[in-house]
């Protein structure tokens, strides 16, 4: 994630809605625990991951098997801390 956090998702996750505002993902998520300002160039940077294992079947030619596809996105985050006084 940028800030010396993985985090390991099972599963497609929770299609965002907008009803759902800025609340947290219930199944997969991460919460960054500093303003990104801190850091060179004053964002995080980090890597998304995505695997796939597939498998298939072919009856027909008694044939089948699985094979594994990953694929890696670097990305950066800019985050900031807003103070609110009540």
């Amino acid at each position: 994630m940028g800030d010396g956090t993985t985090v390991t998702c099972h599963g497609p996750g929770t299609p965002y809605r907008k009803s759902r505002g800025k609340a947290v993902s219930p199944d997969c998520g991460h919460l960054y625990e500093r303003p990104s300002s801190e850091q060179p160039g004053g964002r995080f940077k980090g890597t998304a991951t995505a695997t796939w294992t597939i498998t298939w079947t072919a009856p027909a030619l008694n044939d089948g098997g699985e094979f594994t596809e990953t694929r890696a996105t670097g990305f950066t985050a800019d985050v900031h801390e807003v103070q609110v006084v009540n």
